[in-house]
């Protein structure tokens, strides 16, 4: 915490020590805080040298996080692999495809890198239970977490939520309560039940230091591509927070200056649950909707740090962009197909944005861009056997298996 300054409101701009609850006493629930750091201090300590030397984790960013990373959990979050996939590019109409598999991360998705930062704050402030409302990603990060620091976890789900991630809350021990209602309903009463009985709320929408986790996925792009991040780099949006993360990630390593420019940001949501990109083409305040999407991590209709990704967007000379359901599951399958990676629903979006994008003449073909990949697609099994169909019955005597090779082109 020794570089963080303070607290400032990202609507009304009035600045709050550290450690203030949460949101801006002016502006309530709408007053999301940003975290603020003494960069000169940064830069200073934060070189390309040191980095060499430190372990291969998100910890190893720790003057740009707002915890002691001395006292994280136990488990390694971070420094996720980035592969360029010809074919892929190929395929969506670009020069150069990058993918950033967050699903190897612990729990199998990009939120492990909130979680840690939540469940180490809550050991610091001496809270013994922890809680979130999520569709089942950040939920599952929550509870691997604060299994590993001795904690215990509280999640509320929405009815909706994949069986796999509910299996993994189960396994980690949490408290899991499925709601019989939306997301934003479960999120709602997560709020409520946090202020009485006075749980840590690792909620990212409202907490400023979850974002401050998320951001190191963009932290390492920068390292990990020598310093020279691709032209666009695209990532799903649901509640807003990650783009917004990754994108003041991409603005402090030009602030303490490792990289020399920043790259664009093309957020992508589903267009059944699109509030956060209506808002954006509108230029007015958001909406909510009413969400439906396969892609059960970005079905949000009240996305509480909607006014973040959009400043994120365009500040960065970004693009929103919304894509179908039956994109996102196409995405999955030629994704599998064309790079070997597995993506859940939400995380094929970043790609079918991509693809989507270039057609509508939003990303010059000859750009490079990078899509990250926020979960695993063994988070969602249901989704990818809709996507990928099903196995080929062959019967004991094999006898229809020379039919089967023929119709696959293999004979």
């Amino acid at each position: 915490m020794s570089y963080v300054t303070g607290l400032r409101c990202t609507v009304c701009g009035t600045q709050y020590p550290p450690d203030t609850p949460y949101t801006c006493s002016t502006c309530g629930i709408s007053g999301i805080l940003d975290v603020e750091y003494d960069y000169e201090k940064v830069r200073g300590s934060m070189t390309k040298q040191a980095l060499s030397e430190r372990p291969m984790d998100h910890w190893r960013y720790a003057e740009l996080l707002p915890v002691d990373v001395k006292c994280a959990p136990n488990l390694s979050v971070g420094w996720t692999p980035i592969q360029e996939t010809k074919s892929l590019a190929q395929h969506v109409g670009i020069r150069t495809l990058y993918l950033k598999d967050d699903g190897r991360n612990t729990s199998g998705s990009l939120k492990d890198r909130a979680s840690s930062v939540g469940v180490t704050r809550a050991v610091a402030e001496k809270k013994d239970v922890v809680a979130c409302a999520s569709t089942g990603n950040a939920a599952s990060s929550l509870a691997g977490l604060a299994a590993a620091a001795g904690i215990r976890s509280v999640i509320f789900i929405p009815e909706f939520a994949p069986e796999p991630k509910v299996a993994q809350l189960l396994v980690f021990g949490a408290t899991v309560l499925r709601v019989h209602a939306s997301y934003d309903r479960a999120w709602e009463l997560c709020q409520d039940s946090c202020q009485r009985y006075g749980w840590y709320n690792r909620n990212a929408a409202v907490n400023p230091y979850l974002i401050e986790g998320k951001k190191t996925v963009a932290l390492e792009i920068c390292e990990q591509m020598k310093w020279r991040v691709p032209d666009w780099v695209a990532m799903s949006v649901g509640d807003g927070c990650t783009i917004a993360g990754a994108w003041k990630a991409f603005r402090e390593m030009k602030e303490i200056g490792l990289i020399a420019r920043t790259p664009k940001m093309l957020g992508v949501q589903a267009e059944g649950a699109a509030p956060v990109t209506a808002a954006f083409r509108s230029g007015g305040d958001l909406k909510p909707v009413e969400p439906k999407t396969v892609a059960d991590s970005i079905s949000v209709g009240v996305p509480r740090n909607w006014r973040k990704a959009v400043n994120a967007i365009r500040e960065s000379g970004g693009q929103m962009i919304a894509v179908s359901d039956d994109e996102i599951l196409d995405a999955i399958k030629y994704t599998g197909r064309l790079s070997g990676m597995f993506a859940e629903p939400a995380a094929s979006a970043s790609i079918a944005g991509v693809k989507r994008a270039i057609a509508e003449h939003m990303i010059e073909p000859e750009c490079a861009a990078l899509a990250v990949i926020t979960g695993s697609g063994l988070k969602d099994v249901r989704a990818a056997q809709q996507a990928a169909g099903k196995p080929f019955e062959v019967s004991e005597d094999g006898r229809e298996l020379e039919e089967v090779l023929k119709s696959r082109h293999l004979l």
